[in-house]
């Protein structure tokens, strides 16, 4: 059988049964539809006209290809080893966001101005693409002004410029003006999981494939340890690690090139960056982050200013804890709120989530939302560690890109477009790899000429500043800033990495946090139901304890059960067994895949796989 994938002229009736971008309803396929499927797949390919079929989970048992000749289509070859099937790609992409999908594109353009032709495969573990972002999100053109120049008249969802800016310091009953250190001009407030749609659907046009809700679990190796590419994970696992009716096994998908775009603290891309100490090869710091939550709010058109910016520093947080809010005017009456704190706060009673909450009340910010309803709410993990933290990004069969390698410009607070840049230059490199001889490394090298370095380079010294606190950090970042503008002689050093600091409970008193009003603030469950955040409660928790005694033997009795408060999504809980003892219970259901457990955790005891395919939240806003 051959597969001759024509983006452009799908098949009619695949289209009436998919939607693309979309994955499918896994669940739902009855055993007499997939054989009717399967019929309908001989047919379709006998007369030679073929789809994106196997971008939605249904793959025939049928499916062992030969070879096909390039100048007349992309052709996959399959093979049955050990019951689970393979296509070859040229290159893989893991993470259909900014930085995977700028790759995409790129080596498109790249085969289009060079007149050769390379397969590309897109795997996203997300139920659609954009499904799983979450950003702030102030968006800066300049890394999509390179990639797609015509992006205005194409459509692209960014249509509010920024029309004000401001900085306050805020105290528990007011906000104080300071002199705004954001340079937004030439920006926009945009949402970004609907411009990754917008370029899902420009990647397409390329002839990029996109599988959205299959999650890529391992990273598959040759026998010289190279990269040649990653396995998605088996669908209908029940929890107790039986096959169900629903059974799907998992799928290799073969890169000659293998890009990882995960996200920050992307699972795969932390293997790697341990297995291939690319850390200590970069001579990179450990990284630092922040955890960031956020609700988009519909309010009254009176007090809506579309383009309107503002961030806060201060309160509610304590003067040793770093971190800030954010307050964007979107579109269409919508603004974005949130707060970002920093994982490297000592007090283990501190509720970053409750924290949040507390916040909307301030005197300052209520106003503007009484009246209002929220639309979503989410969270995510950030890299802060900037430059310094960055670790060298090649390893033998591929590259990592965007915030799975921490481009995040902490002064700034955007991370977006240079995640965008970081995907374009691997592209450019793993191009030039496949059809030129020239080194994969080259990546490396152009992310240090290019305008990341420069950017990154002189904003270093703001976030390890904050390591003496709010208030000193605050000076140093100004002496940065106005005087030496990022030329300083000396580079600062991060502290502790985000685990080792938190102190023990006993340094410290808990905090006493206010009960929701249901107005402006909510309690967990309520807030989780407006992020869409679901997994099937019948397969194997993605959350997993190294050593399940740590949590009631350490956790509980030195720092009070911390990961009951770290995480915005209560996945973690501390209930009473039958003997009255407190036991931890993982609410894996509830996962927002913002990875704060695996950075916060004391003793780095919980590791993050991904779920099955398809799970966790389903952000249309943020």
């Amino acid at each position: 059988m051959q597969r001759l994938i024509s983006l452009r002229s799908k098949s009619n009736s695949l289209k009436s049964l998919f939607n693309p971008l979309k994955s499918p309803q896994k669940h739902s396929i009855s055993a007499d539809w997939s054989s009717c499927f399967h019929q309908s797949w001989s047919l379709i390919a006998s007369k030679g006209c073929f789809s994106r079929v196997f971008s939605y989970g249904l793959w025939p048992s049928c499916a062992k290809m030969r070879n096909f000749d390039k100048n007349q289509g992309f052709v996959r070859r399959f093979s049955s080893e050990a019951q689970r099937e393979s296509i070859e790609y040229d290159v893989v992409i893991v993470g259909a966001g900014p930085a995977g999908l700028s790759a995409a594109i790129r080596l498109k353009q790249l085969c289009s101005e060079k007149g050769v032709d390379l397969s590309v495969c897109v795997v996203e573990k997300g139920p659609e693409v954009g499904a799983h972002i979450l950003s702030g999100n102030v968006f800066e053109p300049r890394a999509l002004d390179e990639l797609l120049p015509h992006w205005k008249e194409e459509e692209a969802p960014i249509n509010v410029p920024v029309s004000s800016d401001k900085f306050w310091f805020l105290t528990k009953d007011r906000a104080f003006s300071l002199p705004c250190p954001f340079d937004n001009k030439g920006n926009y407030v945009i949402s970004l999981s609907q411009l990754v749609r917008w370029m899902g659907i420009k990647a397409e046009e390329f002839g990029v494939e996109i599988y959205p809700g299959f999650a890529a679990s391992e990273i598959l190796y040759d026998a010289n340890d190279s990269v040649v590419g990653i396995g998605t994970n088996d669908m209908g696992i029940a929890k107790d690690g039986s096959k169900k009716d629903t059974f799907q096994r998992g799928v290799e998908l073969k890169g000659r090139v293998t890009l990882l775009a995960e996200g920050c603290r992307g699972s795969l891309s932390e293997k790697l960056i341990k297995k291939y100490k690319l850390r200590e090869k970069g001579h990179a710091q450990h990284q630092t982050y922040a955890l960031g939550i956020k609700e988009v709010w519909e309010i009254d058109e009176s007090k809506h200013k579309p383009g309107a910016v503002l961030h806060t520093i201060g309160w509610p947080l304590d003067q040793k804890t770093y971190g800030g809010s954010f307050l964007y005017h979107m579109k269409d009456r919508q603004v974005s709120i949130g707060l970002v704190v920093a994982l490297n706060y000592h007090n283990p009673y501190l509720n970053p989530y409750e924290e949040f909450q507390k916040f909307k009340h301030h005197p300052a910010i209520r106003p503007l939302l009484e009246g209002g309803t929220v639309i979503q709410y989410g969270a995510r993990t950030l890299n802060e560690g900037g430059i310094q933290s960055i670790p060298y990004p090649v390893f033998s069969g591929g590259a990592i890109i965007g915030c799975s390698a921490g481009f995040l410009n902490v002064p700034k607070i955007k991370g977006t477009h240079t995640a965008m840049k970081s995907g374009m230059l691997a592209a450019e490199a793993a191009f030039g790899s496949l059809r030129e001889g020239t080194s994969l490394k080259s990546y490396w090298e152009t992310l240090r000429s290019s305008w990341i370095w420069d950017e990154l380079h002189q904003a270093r010294n703001y976030r390890p500043a904050f390591e003496y606190g709010v208030i000193p950090g605050m000076a140093i970042s100004a002496l940065e800033r106005y005087i030496l503008k990022g030329r300083s002689p000396f580079t600062l050093k991060h502290g502790k990495p985000d685990h080792e600091s938190t102190n023990a409970a006993r340094l410290h008193s808990p905090i006493e946090y206010p009960k929701p009003d249901g107005v402006f603030s909510f309690d967990v469950p309520t807030s989780l139901h407006r992020s869409n955040t679901n997994h099937d409660h019948d397969q194997p928790a993605h959350l997993r304890l190294k050593d399940p005694k740590i949590p009631e033997t350490l956790n509980l009795p030195e720092y009070a059960g911390p990961e009951s408060r770290y995480c915005p999504a209560r996945v973690y809980e501390y209930i009473s067994d039958e003997n009255s003892q407190l036991k931890l219970q993982i609410n894996a259901q509830n996962c927002l895949h913002c990875k704060a457990c695996d950075i916060k955790d004391p003793k780095q005891n919980i590791e993050w796989t991904v779920p099955e395919g398809g799970g966790g939240p389903g952000y249309s806003v943020m």
